[in-house]
């Protein structure tokens, strides 16, 4: 049994992830902000009122875990919103940092007597990160918070090698969850129950020859 932690964890692809570790057998701490009717249910430990943007929180979450080894943790908290040239949201990019880009540092930073030889970190990013793939423009603050984080990763990975502590960058692909239906979901998009599944199989298999990778969910990898 391995002990998961998992941010952002009352709903859409983080919701599913403790589920699916927990019904393995898993040991999961689900953090979050606050917590909703379906995480409640879930048979997993609940740590809310954490916001990974504030450094208060970060302070509250390595007090509260005091003592906890983690197999995993796995920084799944994230906000979208979307942006054009001709109308752009500098609060909302702001924001977009601080949730998607330092929140995950923040977290880590926090937890960081909690992780051990073999232990693994997991950024849950998203391909808009990537500047070698960007071929529409657009969703400034999105990808250039994305693009932060994995970057973020990328300097963890190094940082956390002698240690011997794998770090995984993450895309679960085009997901149907709360975040995104105001954009509209179609038959294109996977379900957060798939998403999960295929996020744990890279998560199980990421070591330290693979650190700091950047990886789809499906397995392969994506260009920076």
């Amino acid at each position: 049994m391995q002990t998961i932690v998992i941010t952002g964890a009352n709903r859409g692809i983080g919701l599913e992830l403790a589920k699916q570790f927990a019904a393995r057998g898993d040991r999961v701490i689900a953090v979050c902000r606050e917590v909703g009717p379906a995480l409640e249910a879930a048979n997993v430990e609940v740590e809310a009122g954490i916001d990974v943007s504030d450094d208060a929180s970060g302070e509250r979450l390595r007090s509260r875990l005091a003592g906890v080894a983690i197999d995993v943790l796995v920084n799944n908290a994230g906000v979208l919103a979307m942006d054009s040239l001709a109308a752009l949201d500098f609060d909302a990019m702001r924001r977009q940092f601080e949730v998607n880009a330092l929140g995950p540092l923040r977290v880590t930073a926090a937890l960081m007597g909690n992780l051990r030889e073999g232990s693994k970190v997991v950024l849950v990013t998203s391909r808009m990160g990537s500047i070698a793939d960007n071929g529409s423009g657009g969703a400034y603050g999105y990808r250039m918070s994305k693009a932060a984080l994995n970057m973020a990763g990328m300097s963890l990975a190094r940082d956390l090698k002698d240690r011997r502590i794998a770090v995984g960058i993450l895309h679960p692909g085009m997901v149907a969850t709360d975040m995104t239906a105001r954009f509209g979901h179609d038959a294109s998009m996977r379900s957060p129950k798939d998403a999960a599944a295929k996020l744990i199989a890279r998560i199980d298999e990421l070591s330290s020859s693979t650190t700091g990778s950047f990886r789809h969910a499906d397995g392969q990898t994506l260009p920076w």
